[in-house]
């Protein structure tokens, strides 16, 4: 069988509370991996997304007592989408074989990474990090997660059900997936189209180790929007099929009142006509928030400004 090398990419924004043990189970883990001759050497890579607590001078301390532990810090902070980019972009670039991507909170199992190695080793170029059930989420967060999956289905995008950014990938699936020239990131979206070889490991999500959540409700839900606008022209053509039904509802209207009024018929008509007016206004003002969506994206891409500033680096 043979041996790869691997980099285990771990984008941080204000995780002073996990890292040092986040820093023991994953180069405790590569120990063992390299022992079990399942790799032949591994490392971390913690990118600080312009974190404003203690994050990144740890990252120096842990490096300077840990040889296998790497970091990038960016100038500013970008996203997670886009600080996993740089972690990623950085192993397309470097010496290893593959790259395993997740989040410094330790809630995803990281005793499946063999098993994502083993896959890799016997020449899978993705392997997905797939979570066998929601016990952890609270009701309205399992049930807005399942909904935006069957939703991203619905729209026409390929995307693992359970699935976020725990992922193996290969160094040629790394370099496909930076040829990507876009802005607008929503990675578990992009990386099911390159096409290669790709497997599942399954795994129950742990409770946070530490600190709090960097995704309240409010990013869950610009994170969805931006999933499935990125991914679809779905929600533009809903809009033409709504315009379609309206004009068609209007016409009939316009037959009803026209024989009304021609039989004598009393026609009361205020009521009726503002609620139609609210109805119709609401209708195209959500259809043009739709389409200025999308209008932004364009905007952000033509700009084609940089993803981000690497202030820092240490160990690389």
């Amino acid at each position: 069988m043979n041996t790869i090398k691997l980099v285990i990419v771990v984008p941080c924004y204000n995780e002073e509370e996990v890292l040092k043990e986040t820093t023991r189970q994953l180069s405790g883990l590569l120990a063992l991996m390299e022992n079990e001759g399942r790799i032949e050497d591994g490392r971390i890579l913690y990118v600080d997304d312009g974190s404003k607590d203690a994050t990144w001078p740890l990252i120096e301390q842990l490096a300077g007592a840990n040889p296998c532990v790497m970091g990038l810090k960016l100038a500013h902070n970008v996203g997670h989408q886009q600080a996993l980019w740089a972690g990623l972009e950085w192993a397309a670039d470097s010496r290893y074989d593959a790259a395993v991507s997740i989040d410094a909170d330790l809630q995803d199992d990281i005793n499946v990474i063999p098993e994502m190695v083993d896959d890799c080793n016997k020449g899978i170029d993705i392997v997905y990090g797939v979570r066998k059930e929601r016990k952890t989420d609270t009701f309205f967060k399992r049930h807005t997660a399942q909904l935006f999956y069957k939703l991203m289905r619905t729209m026409g995008g390929d995307i693992v059900y359970n699935h976020a950014d725990f992922r193996l990938m290969s160094r040629r699936t790394l370099q496909a997936l930076v040829s990507y020239p876009e802005r607008n990131l929503f990675l578990r979206g992009i990386v099911p189209t390159l096409g290669y070889p790709s497997a599942s490991v399954y795994y129950d999500r742990k409770e946070r180790f530490a600190g709090e959540s960097k995704y309240p409700l409010t990013k869950m839900l610009n994170f969805a929007l931006d999933g499935i606008t990125s991914f679809s022209v779905k929600p533009l053509r809903l809009i033409t099929t709504a315009g379609l039904v309206f004009m068609l509802t209007s016409v009939i209207a316009i037959i009803y009142a026209l024989s009304a009024f021609a039989s004598g018929q009393v026609f009361p008509g205020w009521t009726s006509l503002l609620i139609s007016v609210w109805f119709i206004g609401g209708a195209i003002l959500t259809a043009i928030g739709v389409i200025g969506e999308y209008v932004g994206k364009i905007y952000k891409e033509v700009k084609h400004r940089p993803r981000y500033f690497i202030e820092k680096e240490v160990n690389l």
